[in-house]
């Protein structure tokens, strides 16, 4: 008879780093502590878990100081045959790459909750199931950059994702269903697909670790090559939709336009981050084997995402309903192009490092302005509308906010003053350039400039003369209108304008993350 007894039963204990981990999984706690405390908290009392929320969200940024300075960690390791564990085996490890992926993340959902706060009460969405769902799919994002293996990926994709659909459903207005339903079919039939890619990646590579899979691709059989092949290219369509990379992009506008707008910001910078940290894990460290295949493909990827993602902005009109909302929509498109830019250079690369840190910080300066730019959208949609003609003469009605956006704007554009904006452009571009890829970077230049038509095109708005009667409607109001803002968007304003101002004034505070290794 054969013994199924282990020999070694402590070798199948492991110690978790609760510490490595403190980051997602206090933004899951804080989740199920929303769901039960709304259970017994009264009616009138229900504005306290947004508040809730939005402490966790602090203190899980908060747990990420003591995972800096140090050496990697890691947990959920599997041990060799000798013993001992490294992070090659390990399936969570909180690095440099996974902590700025996940201040993103969770700086993002927390800019998203303070800008939600007066949404929900405003447009009587259900406090409860909206703040857990908010907290559960930015629990998914902060966990994908930390994953190295395939199935903890999908996981925590799908986690990000779940709730997000039912986000964007909340709004009882019908527009708000039909956003959900395309998004959700359109995320369902890329994860469909990206399994797939995962099953012929395993049955080719014999393993589910990033760094494993990298060593059975490069020794698997001839044969298998094939369908090694076929099953990365599939694999990465999932992390594309989450990118909002063309094609897969058609659900970005109308989803949008029809989620609460705080959602809308929150997919356009979390939703994107998270997808972007997956492909670059996919990418580098399991795909490394298939560099220049991958390499090229997302090249060109980057190209006609910038592209196509720039001509539907110059293609929207500025006086139709929700102008204002696709005109961002389209503008996150061709962000996502620009993001794609160092991620096709790492393939061209000897490592991936330096062109992975000018995504990471393209990344962080796109989340702070567009959030940003989102909170203003917001603040001016209460009294006004969202088409950008809305936006003509703010200057005249609300000049702080009108000079808030403004400078959004530009920072998206790459023009001064938003200091930080142009460097990071110009980070990108070098990435571009010193990896050979010289053509993508004369797109990029090309894109860059056909973008700012659009953009100044609505900061000229904001500054042009008021008409008559939005001159006596902003004196009715009063000078003081901008004071009485909701908390929530008057802190979601002023906390992303200061960070876009220091970092423009010191952009050396992210752009060393782009002349970093973050592996």
């Amino acid at each position: 008879m054969t013994s199924l007894a282990v020999a070694n039963p402590g070798s199948l204990i492991q110690s978790v780093d609760w510490v490595a981990i403190a980051p997602p999984l206090i933004a899951a706690v804080t989740a199920v502590a929303v769901l039960v405390t709304d259970l017994f908290l009264p009616e009138r009392h229900r504005k306290w878990l947004g508040r809730l929320t939005a402490a966790g969200f602090a203190l899980a940024l908060i747990a990420l100081l003591p995972l800096t300075g140090g050496s990697p960690r890691a947990t959920f390791c599997v041990q060799n045959v000798a013993g001992a564990t490294d992070s090659a085996g390990c399936s969570y490890v909180a690095d440099h790459f996974a902590l700025v992926f996940q201040l993103l993340a969770l700086g993002g959902a927390l800019i998203a909750a303070l800008l939600s706060a007066h949404t929900v009460e405003e447009e009587r969405l259900p406090g409860g199931e909206y703040w857990f769902l908010l907290l559960s799919s930015a629990t998914g994002a902060a966990l994908l950059p930390a994953s190295r293996d395939l199935a903890t990926m999908v996981i925590a994709l799908e986690v990000a994702s779940l709730p997000a659909f039912a986000l964007v459903a909340l709004r009882r207005d019908g527009r708000g269903a039909e956003a959900a339903l395309k998004f959700f079919v359109s995320s369902v039939t890329a994860t469909a697909v990206m399994l797939l890619g995962i099953g012929f990646v395993y049955a080719a590579g014999g393993s589910l670790h990033l760094a494993a899979v990298a060593q059975g691709l490069e020794h698997a059989p001839a044969q298998l090559r094939p369908l090694a092949e076929a099953g990365a290219v599939l694999t990465l369509v999932g992390f594309a939709f989450k990118v909002a990379a063309v094609p897969f992009h058609f659900w970005v506008p109308d989803t949008y336009t029809g989620a609460p707008l705080p959602v809308a910001g929150y997919l356009s910078v979390v939703g994107k981050a998270a997808g972007l940290s997956g492909l670059a894990l996919a990418t580098t460290i399991a795909f490394r084997p298939y560099a220049h295949t991958w390499g090229l493909v997302l090249a060109v990827l980057a190209a006609v995402t910038m592209t196509v993602g720039n001509v539907g902005a110059l293609r929207q009109r500025f006086d139709t309903r929700y102008s204002a909302v696709r005109l961002l929509a389209w503008s996150s498109v061709g962000q996502a192009g620009y993001l794609l830019v160092p991620l096709a250079a790492a393939g061209y690369a000897p490592t991936g490092a330096d062109p992975l840190g000018a995504t990471a910080a393209y990344a962080l300066i796109y989340g702070v302005v567009n959030l940003g730019a989102f909170g203003v959208v917001a603040a001016v949609g209460r009294r006004a509308g969202t088409s950008v003609d809305d936006f003509r003469g703010l200057f005249a009605r609300r000049r702080w906010t009108a000079l808030a956006l403004a400078f959004f704007l530009l920072c998206l554009a790459g023009l001064p003053p938003g200091v930080i904006g142009l460097f990071g452009k110009v980070v990108v571009f070098r990435a571009a350039v010193d990896a050979g890829l010289g053509w993508l970077a004369v797109v990029m230049a090309a894109n860059v400039v056909v973008a700012l038509y659009y953009y100044l095109l609505w900061t000229a708005r904001i500054f042009a003369p008021a008409t008559a009667d939005e001159a006596a409607d902003g004196a009715a109001r009063g000078a003081g209108d901008e004071r009485r803002l909701p908390v929530g968007l008057t802190a979601t304003l002023g906390l992303t304008a200061s960070v876009a101002v220091v970092l423009s004034l010191a952009p050396q505070l992210v752009l060393q993350v782009a002349g970093g290794s973050l592996f």
